[in-house]
């Protein structure tokens, strides 16, 4: 039998926001999380991308947010302006829709911290933001973490690696010890959950197991090309598929920049999206991309992560990622919510193992493809260890 959101405990106003967004059936994270969350329990959200992980929290939140308070009530941390931008836009439509006065902010790095500490005077009860930025504020008063009753950290495995482990841990020790903890990513590991422990309170854990980690309705595929042509066959690719977005992935910032170069100079409009560039130039790159006037974000791993882009049915990699927890997030961003999806790899032989070592560890076939005439088609088997010799 089918779960409704009014199953889940959830108010007639934020159900009849959700129906404004065409959203009417909770998805299986949103129906194992949610009456966690109401009850008052610790939680984790174990589930693939494009599953609606971030209504899985927001909703709860929303609806134990006490609106006559003016006064921070939940945080929620997120490891890129990107996501906390997008999550925050989501609060902010949910608010919106429903009719329910949550007030929510952003607040994140390199960006002005008077304007910031300006929004803080306007009493928002939840905050999304960056852990770095967010104890800084905390650190000079600007925000009374003894509010808050509950902390969402969004795209966990990262927030709790060994970059970031320590700023997110300072932040949620200035909170109280009887404070809700949330965790959500589509890749938590026992490192992850290990890092969490010491906080975790006998929490529900949605562990939402597939026979593919990937969503089912995401076709892979990957060209072997030679180094040199690697340009070549993703403008090739570009032209066939003809699609309003594209997001290329690319691994470190100075390729991005030349990737961007070239494919302007063919009369591609691209943009690009990297942890390096600064805020105004990383939301005008995602301006862009949304509205139309960028049919190529080329960007790398960390700037990407967590991004929710309607209608993008074509992740390319133009570098393959260091691990396969990368590739998973990547193919991520395309198939959202059961909707069809294709990821693209164009690899050298350098990078043809990797391929083979993708496929095993994420129980997915790659399916080898060239182009031929402007199409992509069918490519004979890869080559035998030893033979240097590509065909052209």
């Amino acid at each position: 039998m089918q779960t409704s959101f009014e199953q889940l405990g959830l108010d007639k106003t934020l159900i009849a926001g959700l129906a404004k967004a065409a959203i009417t059936v909770p998805t299986p994270v949103q129906a194992a999380v949610i009456p966690a969350v109401l009850s008052g329990r610790d939680a984790i959200g174990d589930s693939a991308t494009g599953t609606g992980k971030t209504l899985a929290y927001l909703l709860p939140l929303f609806q134990k947010t006490d609106v006559a308070r003016p006064e921070v009530q939940a945080i929620i941390l997120a490891p890129t302006h990107e996501l906390v931008l997008q999550i925050f836009r989501e609060a902010e439509l949910l608010a919106k829709n429903s009719g329910v006065p949550v007030r929510a902010a952003a607040i994140v790095g390199n960006a002005n911290v008077t304007r910031q500490i300006e929004k803080l005077r306007e009493k928002p009860q939840i905050l999304v933001g960056s852990a770095g930025r967010l104890l800084e504020l905390i650190g000079k008063r600007k925000i009374n973490a003894q509010t808050v009753n509950a902390i969402v950290l969004d795209e966990a495995d990262r927030l709790l690696d060994e970059k970031n482990l320590s700023t997110v841990a300072a932040v949620i020790k200035t909170t109280r010890r009887d404070r809700q903890l949330l965790l959500f990513s589509a890749t938590i590991s026992a490192k992850t959950l290990t890092a969490a422990e010491q906080w975790l309170k006998d929490p529900f854990h949605a562990e939402l197991a597939q026979t593919s980690p990937v969503p089912a309705g995401i076709s892979h595929m990957y060209f072997l090309v030679e180094t040199r042509d690697k340009i070549l066959i993703l403008r090739k690719l570009l032209a066939s598929i003809q699609a309003e977005r594209s997001l290329v992935f690319v691994n470190t910032a100075p390729a991005i920049a030349e990737t961007v170069a070239k494919l302007n100079f063919h009369g591609i409009a691209a943009a690009g999206l990297h942890g390096s560039a600064d805020k105004r130039e990383r939301q005008q790159a995602m301006a862009d991309y949304r509205a139309g006037r960028v049919q190529v974000l080329v960007a790398s791993d960390l700037a990407a992560r967590g991004l929710d882009i309607p209608g993008l049915d074509n992740v390319i990699n133009l570098d393959l990622p260091e691990n396969p927890e990368a590739y998973l997030h990547r193919a991520g961003r395309t198939g959202r919510c059961d909707s069809p999806g294709r990821v693209f790899s164009i690899v050298d032989l350098g990078e043809l193992r990797q391929i083979q070592q993708l496929q095993k560890r994420l129980r997915i076939e790659i399916a080898a493809r060239q182009m031929s005439f402007g199409k992509i088609v069918a490519a004979p088997p890869p080559p035998a260890k030893g033979n240097n010799q590509l065909k052209k």
